[in-house]
């Protein structure tokens, strides 16, 4: 496959795409080696795994590097290199912990019962990630999976592959690890054989592909953990502090060009203090620069060309029915690379695309609102739920709001701050996902199936006991 640089637009990488042939002897090799995995304990597992830290530490400057190719973001690659071992060190201080051997219980519901639970975790966790983080996003799932002591047939994204290349590198250095984590590179073909040669999938993308994921696996009858789409809303209180608002919005919605799911995608703002905060954030919006230098610059290119297509549409759709563009606007090409500065948006409405479908880009599409009531009707008016913010200098207030949006997550005075906190378990609400959290503990546990041991400790009943009682 032909991959393209998002900065120079020339196809100037390779990806060498694994077979059907080669995605099933990569599944029966780490089957094979899964039980001696598990059966090492979880103490040996974080001992493998600390020597792949210090392998990731080695390759860090090449992966980064690789990564600021495919993203044309210098600065957040490096960043999100350094999260990624954060995230190792993080699970190998936790994972030992909640398998802490659980004691042995009397059951409440038969009292001469004992219990003893144990913890099977699935054989092969097949884990199929997106191009916007490509490595964080990979190894999210990858890294407690393999914890809990499952294999792992992992498959990035063909829009930012190159990163593999070094990761590759820095598993091989662990023959342990190597048996059971293998990397897979290709694009659907080779996603849908990862869906069939894996016991769980771990999907990081679109609704619609998410949907057909789904539907295999319930057909094949395993688990999968779907994180898909959002819509993000934020609701700005009439008490909201303006310069906190609005830098949080702003970063939140052009960070990253906006190539996050939990960047904010609509905004509802009081009518009382709208017209102060759209001047406010144009004002800032206009000041955000580009980095078409690469050492210099805050926003990058748009990654995906398809998306940068989606971006426009939805622009010249929210324009042909009435929304006014007061900074940005466009999808343009400056040396080969397609660009979109920030755009601002007002008099947009839900008859709009850009109001009601993902826009994956640093679009600020601003609605006024006059009640609470009608702005939590705007705000849970969408088939996504993945997350939200709200802005009020009370925070009691604030809170209350927030009990009442349909998503799993709220960021208070914030935007996006799923992105930092990996702690707090949260589901994903209506069409942005399915089955447990990947925050928290549940994103360790949610690798095992519970299996209970029930000990009769007195003498079982007889027939003829079974025939007095009725």
């Amino acid at each position: 496959m032909k991959i393209r640089n998002p900065r120079t637009g020339i196809y100037d990488y390779n990806l060498l795409v694994d077979s059907n042939d080669v995605i099933v002897a990569k599944s029966i090799e780490i089957r094979n080696a899964q039980k001696a995995w598990n059966e090492n304990g979880v103490e040996k597992r974080v001992a493998t795994v600390q020597k792949w830290l210090e392998s990731l530490k080695k390759y860090q400057n090449e992966i980064a590097e690789q990564l600021s190719i495919d993203t044309a973001r210098k600065s957040i690659s490096a960043v999100e290199v350094a999260g990624v071992l954060g995230v190792l060190q993080a699970w190998c201080y936790r994972a030992p912990q909640l398998l802490s051997p659980a004691d042995e219980r009397p059951s409440m519901s038969a009292n001469t019962v004992m219990v003893q639970q144990q913890w099977i975790p699935y054989d092969v966790v097949g884990v199929i990630s997106p191009w916007n983080f490509p490595l964080l996003l990979a190894l999210i799932d990858t890294v407690p999976a393999l914890l809990a002591g499952c294999g792992v047939l992992l498959k990035p994204s063909e829009v930012t592959p190159r990163f593999m290349d070094g990761l590759e590198k820095s598993i091989n250095e662990v023959p342990e690890l190597s048996k059971v984590l293998k990397v897979v590179r290709g694009g659907a073909e080779a996603g849908k054989a990862v869906v069939q040669n894996a016991d769980a999938i771990c999907f990081t993308g679109s609704v619609p592909t998410g949907k057909k994921i789904g539907a295999v696996c319930a057909e094949r009858f395993i688990p999968a953990f779907l994180e898909l789409g959002g819509k993000d809303p934020a609701v700005v209180l009439a008490d909201a502090d303006l310069e906190v608002a609005t830098d949080a919005v702003l970063r939140s919605c052009v960070g990253a060009t906006g190539q996050a799911c939990q960047s904010l995608e609509r905004i509802y703002v009081d009518q009382t203090i709208y017209d102060d905060f759209v001047h406010l954030i144009t004002d800032k919006a206009e000041e955000v620069t580009l980095t078409i230098n690469p050492e210099e610059g805050q926003m990058g290119p748009l990654i995906f060309e398809a998306q940068a297509i989606k971006i426009q549409e939805q622009i010249d759709d929210a324009v042909s029915k009435g929304a006014e563009i007061l900074t940005g606007g466009k999808v343009e090409t400056i040396d080969g690379g397609l660009w979109c500065r920030p755009t601002v948006l007002i008099h947009v409405d839900h008859s709009m695309k850009v109001m009601t479908e993902e826009t994956f880009g640093p679009i600020i599409p601003i609605m006024a609102f006059s009640t609470e009531d009608e702005a939590l009707e705007l705000a849970n008016d969408s088939i996504y739920g993945l997350s939200s913010s709200v802005f009020s200098t009370n925070k009691e207030k604030a809170i209350e709001i927030a009990s009442k949006m349909e998503v799993g997550a709220v960021s208070i005075n914030d935007g996006s701050l799923t992105n930092k906190v990996f702690d707090a378990e949260k589901n994903s609400f209506k069409e942005s996902g399915i089955n447990g959290s990947r925050m928290g503990d549940a994103g360790f546990l949610r690798f095992f199936r519970r299996k209970a041991m029930l000990i009769q400790t007195a003498k079982p009943e007889t027939m003829a006991n079974f025939e007095e009682k009725q």
